[in-house]
């Protein structure tokens, strides 16, 4: 069966329409895929960014807003611009990150939904815990589970890891034959490359 990484940052606006519909996506295809929370911080730091390039360079800025506009009334999903933008997404990636891998994408949707969806912050332990409980999760041992040391070095080697790669930025998919496909705009592509050259993969592993 084919494989690929989804790689998805909280603050990032176009990983929010990306999220909401590439699970389907992969599942129309048969591809198997991992859900790879990560930050860009570090990403945009190494280019010396301190900011959001959206916020650094107001046109680029406009155009975005604008074009996920018209992206999540195609796709029929609600959007509200939050504030600030970014979001501070520290804690909702680690708490992403803490969970069973069957459960991260399920919440990792109801993070965009209230984000981009209700425009509210996501940065508060009580609004994350109240997304755990929607997901049947208790909150209080994940929400401990989440800030543990060996949590917060599991996310600082995911986004070293993403780095590594070569991710331009989220939402990004990874094939296994190390194929980066950058952007929502890129879902399917990236899916049909991994169904594509599934079987050569295979063959190069044994």
């Amino acid at each position: 069966m084919a494989e690929a990484e989804f790689w998805y940052e909280f603050a990032s606006s176009y990983s929010y329409p990306a999220a909401m519909r590439v699970e389907a996506l992969a599942a129309d295809r048969c591809v198997t895929l991992a859900w790879r929370p990560f930050l860009l911080g570090p990403l945009f730091a190494g280019q010396g960014w301190r900011d959001s390039p959206f916020n650094l360079f107001p046109a680029k800025g406009r155009y975005m807003w604008r074009d996920i506009e018209r992206i999540c009334s195609a796709l029929g999903l609600p959007l509200k611009r939050p504030e600030p933008f970014p979001q501070n997404s520290l804690l909702a990636a680690r708490v992403a990150l803490a969970l069973d891998d069957a459960l991260r994408p399920a919440f990792s949707r109801a993070v965009y939904r209230v984000e981009f969806g209700e425009g509210r912050p996501i940065d508060a332990p009580a609004t994350l815990g109240a997304l755990l409980t929607e997901i049947a999760v208790p909150p209080e041992p994940l929400l401990a589970r989440a800030v543990e040391d060996s949590n917060k070095a599991a996310l600082k080697a995911q986004t070293a890891r993403a780095i590594a790669l070569g991710l331009p930025g989220a939402p990004c998919l990874t094939t296994a034959d190390g194929e980066v496909f950058w952007g929502n705009d890129r879902l399917e592509q990236g899916l049909d490359w991994a169904c594509a050259h599934e079987s050569a993969v295979e063959r190069e592993r044994g």
